[in-house]
């Protein structure tokens, strides 16, 4: 009778430990194993077995996170103040570092992320924000990259998303679209009225050189003229131009 309470209870504690001594790693995550507190090693996916009560395994999951950067207020270098809102994508590198070098790896990221995007806003200019937003991404993406590596963190992307700009400053850039746009217009007008004065000028200096072409350019109006919808057409008739049905003298 002692000997199956015996069985009975050395079954019961190795139930109760094999959830401490079984370890299931995912293929997307890797185990880092502390022994008695010390590193000891990272467990690839699989099923792993580590001594219950000295060994203690920390899970980190090594997917690519998505972290979403809220809006922050920024003045600019030319004194603009915005809201710009960015995505950062980073993954753990080094699972070692991740656990050992810092408290909270996901939560340091946001935070650098967050003061480096302020920062960057702060050195660039509105223009530069608005028309080389992938040079800026670039350089947020190497700054934060920078910062984080210690910790075994790599970032790959940095996207700024939205730029939020003040009422007045909005109004004040449609006014200067506005008159860009006008003043194209004005300068695409003025090309196209020299070309066709150049163009004139070259048509009067032949048709004054050849009175013919001045008579069959005048018969071109009549004829342009007398397909419009009038009862009365009064049109002049140069002198010049019946010499050519008049007899000539005979010298």
């Amino acid at each position: 009778m002692d000997y199956i309470i015996g069985v009975v209870v050395v079954v019961a504690i190795v139930i109760m430990l094999l959830p401490a001594t079984i370890k299931v790693v995912y293929q997307y995550e890797a185990g880092v194993v502390f022994r008695l507190g010390r590193l000891e090693k990272t467990r690839k996916p699989g099923l792993r077995f580590i001594i219950p009560f000295i060994d203690r395994m920390r899970k980190v999951d090594t997917r690519v996170i998505t972290m979403d950067v809220p809006s922050q207020e920024a003045i600019t270098r030319d004194n603009v103040t915005v809201r710009v809102n960015a995505v950062v994508y980073f993954r753990v590198m080094h699972p070692e570092a991740a656990v050992v070098e810092v408290y909270d790896y996901k939560l340091a990221t946001y935070q650098i992320a967050q003061t480096t995007l302020r920062s960057v806003l702060g050195q660039s200019e509105l223009d530069e924000l608005l028309a080389q937003r992938e040079k800026l991404n670039q350089k947020l993406q190497q700054i934060i990259d920078e910062q984080t590596e210690p910790w075994g963190i790599k970032v790959s992307v940095v996207e700024i998303k939205d730029v939020e700009l003040p009422d007045a400053m909005q109004r004040a850039m449609a006014a200067q679209a506005e008159a860009e746009r006008e003043r194209r217009a004005k300068i695409v007008h003025a090309e196209g009225e020299f070309e066709a004065s150049q163009k004139l000028t070259e048509a009067a200096s032949v048709i004054s050189k050849e009175p013919a072409a001045l008579q069959l350019r005048y018969l071109q109006t009549l004829t342009q003229i007398a397909t419009e919808r009038t009862s009365t057409l009064i049109f002049p008739l140069p002198l010049e131009m019946l010499s050519a049905f008049l007899p000539k003298e005979k010298k």
